[in-house]
């Protein structure tokens, strides 16, 4: 299929791809981004698309896992849709901590320092910026060690300041 065979069949695929992304996003503005991206993509991987086969199936697979990725990319920064006109993102952990947080700050510290060493030092680098890598060959610890010590201190932690 030459280049502008190919431009011209995903032309004709606009309105179906229109459709289908005001399906998964059930926005109009955000299903003509979705759509966009597509169709970027689809052009900019054109070299991939195998010929005599189903460009309407392709491009719709590529809609499908953009919608996917951006989903998870929100999800994966927690955050959520303010549905008024100006369509806001915010941050959902931000609600949980602040000035009025049902917890103080030493109260927090005193759990901490409850910690094992073993648990409360890569929990403490951890907070303060190091990097788990950096942590791992500060303590001469794994790196598998080190992430799993940090998640069952936090785990700990929650359990500890939710009683």
């Amino acid at each position: 299929m030459t280049t502008i065979e190919f431009q011209n069949e995903l032309i004709t695929l606009q309105e179906s791809l229109r459709r289908f992304a005001f399906k998964l996003t059930e926005n109009t503005d955000n299903a003509n981004d979705l759509l966009q991206s597509t169709n970027l993509k689809a052009l900019t991987y054109r070299n991939r698309f195998k010929d005599n086969t189903n460009l309407k199936a392709w491009t719709f697979t590529i809609m499908k896992n953009t919608f996917i990725n951006i989903y998870r990319k929100a999800i994966k920064q927690n955050t959520t849709f303010d549905m008024s006109d100006s369509q806001f993102l915010m941050n959902s952990k931000s609600e949980n901590y602040g000035p009025d947080s049902q917890y103080s700050h030493n109260e927090i510290n005193i759990e901490i320092e409850r910690l094992d060493n073993s648990f409360r030092i890569p929990f403490q680098m951890h907070t303060s910026g190091y990097k788990y890598k950096e942590i791992a060959e500060k303590l001469n610890l794994n790196l598998g060690t080190v992430k799993s010590r940090i998640f069952f201190s936090r785990k700990k932690l929650i359990r500890q300041l939710s009683i």
